[in-house]
C-alpha cells in the first residue's frame, strides 16, 4: 500500500518536471524565434504578368487601375476562363485605411446574379455615380457597396465593390484602364523542304 502512495506521488512528480520541461523549452523558442511586431501582415502580389495574359484571353477589355498611389496594395489576382458565372477576372486591394475593394468582370448572361454574388448580397439602387464621363449604379449591401457599370455592348458587367465609402469606390473606378489585347500570333519559323535548294 505505501508502495502504491509513493509510485503514485513519484509519477506525479515526474508529470510536473515533464511539464515545466515543455514550458521551459517554449519559451526559449518564443525568445529566439524572430517576430517583428511593427511589420505589416498584408501579402501584396503583383498582377501585370495576370492582367497581360487576361487582356490576351478574355472575351471583353479587361479592367486594372493606372496611376493609383502605391498606398492601394494589390493583395489577389486572378482570371477564371469558361467557369459558372462566365469568364470572370478579379483584383482586389487593401486600401490606404485597411479598407478591402476590388474590380470584378464577367460575361455572365445572369450579370445581375454575378453582382449578387461578389457584394455578397448588396442590392441595385437607383442612385447613379457620374465618373469620367462614364454612369455607373449604385448597389448597397450589408457588406459591400458597389458601383456596376454594363459595357456598351452589352457583352460583360464591371463591379467597383468593397467595405469603403462610394468616395473611394469613385477613385478606383475613376482609375481604371479597361482595354483588350489582340492574343499575339503564333511565330512560324518555316524550315526549308528537304528538297528545296539552299542558297
Amino acid at each position: 500500500m505505501a508502495a502504491d502512495k509513493k509510485r503514485g506521488a513519484q509519477t506525479a512528480r515526474d508529470m510536473v518536471i515533464s511539464l515545466a520541461v515543455i514550458v521551459l523549452a517554449a519559451w526559449v523558442i518564443y525568445l529566439f524565434v524572430p517576430h517583428d511586431e511593427s511589420k505589416d501582415p498584408v501579402k501584396t502580389v503583383g498582377y501585370r504578368v495576370e492582367l497581360a495574359s487576361a487582356r490576351r484571353a478574355a472575351p471583353y477589355p479587361v479592367a486594372a487601375p493606372r496611376g493609383l498611389p502605391d498606398t492601394w496594395r494589390a493583395t489577389s489576382v486572378r482570371y477564371t476562363a469558361d467557369g459558372p458565372a462566365g469568364s470572370v477576372w478579379h483584383l482586389g486591394f487593401i486600401t490606404p485605411d485597411d479598407e478591402y475593394a476590388a474590380v470584378e468582370q464577367s460575361d455572365s448572361k445572369r450579370p445581375d446574379r454575378f453582382v449578387d454574388d461578389v457584394t455578397h448580397g448588396a442590392g441595385k439602387t437607383a442612385k447613379k455615380q457620374r465618373i469620367a464621363g462614364e454612369e455607373w449604379t449604385r448597389w448597397t449591401g450589408p457588406k459591400y457597396d458597389a458601383l456596376v457599370r454594363t459595357d456598351k455592348d452589352g457583352t460583360s458587367v464591371t463591379v467597383v465593390t468593397g467595405t469603403v465609402g462610394f468616395r473611394k469606390l469613385g477613385e478606383l473606378a475613376g482609375a481604371l484602364e479597361i482595354k483588350r489585347d489582340e492574343p499575339r500570333p503564333r511565330s512560324s519559323t518555316a524550315s526549308p523542304s528537304p528538297g528545296a535548294p539552299r542558297g
